[in-house]
């Protein structure tokens, strides 16, 4: 059997931001990459380009720190919006530069992963790749499948009678032909993805039908790259330490501004402040987009608040002005569920119905890995989403008394932030879509974006938070959260990770004598290392359902103005210096891109020799 020292299941941005930390840091150990995919990417890898595809980004701040993307190298100018070809190009060059594009093993599924009860713990993966099945050793193992890798797409009713094609969003590349082909399209959802597909088929010439589900959560956030009446450019904004503030945020005060973030989310003036810069800033995105001025456009009116709209929303990237399109008799919007099909039309449940050649359905992804974690309920220890433990069946090694840590947590949240107590209501008629008449789940799907899991439970959303794994040390997952900045995040996320696995993270101390407390107090009290660890670790990620409830926030980490302070604290632990701004001024008004971060890895290189 082959034995790896660290071994990375994915090739997207975080895979290789992680493979390139640990090559760095750890030049000395083996390391192997494998992605199931014929090419790297991840969610831009060339098999994944739809028609159109752009980031939300402009040119300047989708790119890790240390390794711009210039435009003299790629095909991109400044103002641009990244296109898919130019992102997968950057990122090709990315692995070429960082010495691991040829430890990528392409077309290599990791099936399973079994933990193996030893002191050094270690993994055994089972492999399918073309030459059949193999087994590989990992002593540590980084998973960075990512949120979009397996999507969820239902089966409707009268599918098979409907003699067109039926398709995830995932799928549009595989299916691009249908834009000089189809007649007429039904576009299936109200996501980004949604949007582009209306796009892509309203400029191609083909009618489109768009159903937005009565029962779903609505239409996403989407505005121009520049926002508030100041017209500042959303992204950086963002990331302006001045505005983080004025997010409610577990973690903000690793920032080092505890003072105002408790003036501004711990009084009524200063809630009053709060309320009053999101009610501002929705307002301009409101006008900006002038919803109302015809009747489609005014189907598409987010039915969540801003301010509790995490990392779904979304930037209008288009050549061509999309409303305009909506408006013009290529685009009808339905608001509305589908109830079956037959013959090339669809059919929902008001009795609407209208011919259609395509059917492509935006409608989630499985959150969970694909990876079969061994041995069998392993995943509670390793707070990866599972079913439910039901009580008293829970190892002794796993988080002791939930409820009472969930209840302390829910207390400190609510005690810290009461502006979290009042909780928007967004779809009184919300349903998943697996209830809805017309669609169900395939046999084949176990697990779907609607099935009842447990939520994402991480430290510091990387590691688990159990006895056995923080004394092993023998596993991460890298990008199972989401924000404006993923390439930063991605990056220091890495280095962290990296250190975690090398045992020199600056909070060392308090992670190894929780590893030792195999039997973490069960009194009801919030003591002992381990469990203050474990405490934190419900906290931060029990905030996401109070702080993002119409997002993902209940599910995994989604966050938007709260990654500079997420920044902090990862740099905190790495005993580095998170002020990188040269002043009290600059690190107010000024907008911290990758630019700001591309020396912490030497940094931290070089304390460790100090």
């Amino acid at each position: 059997m082959e034995e790896i020292d660290c071994v990375v299941v994915g090739a997207g941005w975080y895979g290789l931001a992680a493979a390139q930390q640990f090559h760095y840091t750890q030049p000395d150990s083996s390391l192997v990459i494998l992605d199931a995919q014929p090419s790297l990417g991840g969610t831009w890898a060339e098999e994944r380009h739809y028609p159109l595809l752009k980031s939300n980004n402009l040119l300047g701040t989708y790119e890790y720190p240390g390794f711009p993307m210039s435009s003299h190298k790629f095909d991109v100018k400044p103002g641009q919006h990244l296109k898919a070809a130019a992102i997968n190009s950057y990122l090709k060059a990315y692995a070429e530069h960082s010495e691991i594009a040829d430890l990528i093993r392409f077309n290599h599924k990791a099936l399973s992963a079994e933990h193996q009860d030893t002191d050094a713990g270690g993994w055994v993966l089972t492999i399918a790749a073309k030459e059949g099945e193999k087994t590989i050793f990992a002593r540590r193992l980084i998973i960075a499948t990512g949120l979009t890798s397996n999507e969820f797409l239902p089966h409707f009713d009268g599918q098979e009678d409907f003699r067109g094609r039926v398709f995830h969003g995932k799928r549009f590349r595989q299916n691009s032909d249908t834009l000089k082909m189809a007649k007429a399209v039904t576009v299936f959802g109200a996501t980004k993805s949604s949007w582009d597909a209306v796009y892509a088929y309203a400029t191609a010439g083909v009618k489109v039908n768009w159903v937005v589900r009565a029962s779903g959560h609505g239409p996403c956030w989407i505005s121009s790259p520049y926002a508030t009446p100041l017209k500042l450019r959303l992204e950086k904004l963002a990331n302006t330490r001045l505005m983080t503030w004025f997010s409610p945020c577990i973690w903000g005060e690793a920032d080092g501004y505890s003072w105002i973030r408790r003036f501004l989310h711990g009084t009524a003036t200063g809630r009053f402040i709060v309320d009053k810069l999101w009610k501002t800033v929705t307002g301009d995105i409101m006008s900006q987009n002038d919803y109302d001025a015809h009747p489609d456009t005014a189907k598409l009116k987010p039915w969540t608040e801003m301010m509790f709209t995490g990392d779904s929303y979304s930037i209008l990237n288009y050549d061509q002005d999309i409303f305009s399109l909506i408006k013009s008799n290529l685009v009808n919007v339905h608001v509305g569920e589908i109830d079956h099909l037959s013959t090339r039309r669809v059919h929902l449940a008001d009795g609407t119905e209208f011919e259609s050649d395509v059917l492509i359905a935006n409608t989630g992804w499985k959150h969970v890995p694909s990876i079969d974690f061994l041995p069998k309920g392993i995943e509670t220890e390793l707070g990866i989403p599972h079913q439910p433990t039901e009580s008293g069946s829970a190892p002794a090694q796993d988080l002791a008394n939930q409820h009472v840590l969930v209840e302390a947590a829910d207390g400190e949240i609510q005690q810290r932030f009461p502006r979290l107590r009042r909780q928007p209501v967004w779809n009184a008629h919300y349903k998943p879509i697996t209830e809805q008449k017309g669609i169900s789940s395939d046999t084949a799907d176990e697990v779907t974006p609607y099935t009842p899991l447990t939520p994402y439970m991480l430290h510091r959303f990387m590691v688990p938070a159990s006895a056995r794994f923080l004394r092993t040390r023998d596993i991460a997952f890298a990008g199972m959260m989401s924000n404006f900045s993923n390439a930063i995040t991605a990056h220091i996320c890495g280095l962290w990770i990296s250190a975690f696995f090398a045992g020199k993270l600056a909070i060392d101390a308090e992670i190894d004598t929780g590893a030792s407390a195999l039997e973490p107090p069960t009194d009801g009290n919030i003591g002992g290392s381990l469990r203050r660890l474990q405490y934190e670790t419900m906290l931060f990620n029990r905030w996401g359902k109070w702080r993002y409830p119409t997002d993902w926030g209940t599910k995994r980490p989604s966050f938007t103005f709260d990654a500079v302070p997420y920044f902090d604290l990862l740099q905190r632990d790495l005993g580095l210096n998170q002020y990188r701004k040269g002043g009290w001024f600059a690190e107010m008004t000024q907008a911290y891109g990758p630019t700001d971060y591309e020396d912490i890895t030497d940094e931290w290189m070089r304390k460790q020799k100090d």
